[in-house]
């Protein structure tokens, strides 16, 4: 099974998404950005590399909130929701066409990627201030 990060980064109340790109897995479904583990590598370093590589910003990563596991067609994953927060705001995307900023409540509206559908939830219950 591979183990996969999920970056969740909040800003006034509201969390960043992205969309897929045309050649990526899964084109078109939203997400929380992050991406697989590597061999020795820790999850907070792995996200702050995936962060960077995808999106073009430094992020110091922090604690990790869940985990969510996932059988795709090409395979098992662990998509692990880790907090983490963004040094710029200049991205540069390059395995993503967009990027949002969603409150928790707009989350399920998306075409999320299955595996980040429990985390979308996760978070639109523990957002819920009423």
């Amino acid at each position: 099974m591979k183990v996969v990060t999920a970056a969740i980064i909040n800003r006034e109340s509201q969390f960043l998404v992205a969309r897929r790109a045309a050649n990526q897995k899964l084109p078109g479904f939203w997400e929380f950005p992050g991406g697989k583990v590597e061999t020795g590598e820790t999850l907070q370093a792995c996200l702050e590399r995936e962060l960077l590589e995808e999106l073009g910003v430094s992020a110091v990563a922090g604690g990790v909130l869940m985990g969510s596991r996932y059988d795709y067609e090409h395979g098992a994953i662990l998509l692990v929701a880790i907090q983490a927060e963004l040094l710029s705001l200049d991205f540069q995307l390059t395995a993503h066409d967009e990027i949002r900023w969603v409150l928790p409540g707009e989350m399920l509206q998306l075409q999320l990627a299955p595996a980040d559908i429990p985390i979308a939830k996760f978070l639109m219950g523990d957002s819920d201030d009423a």
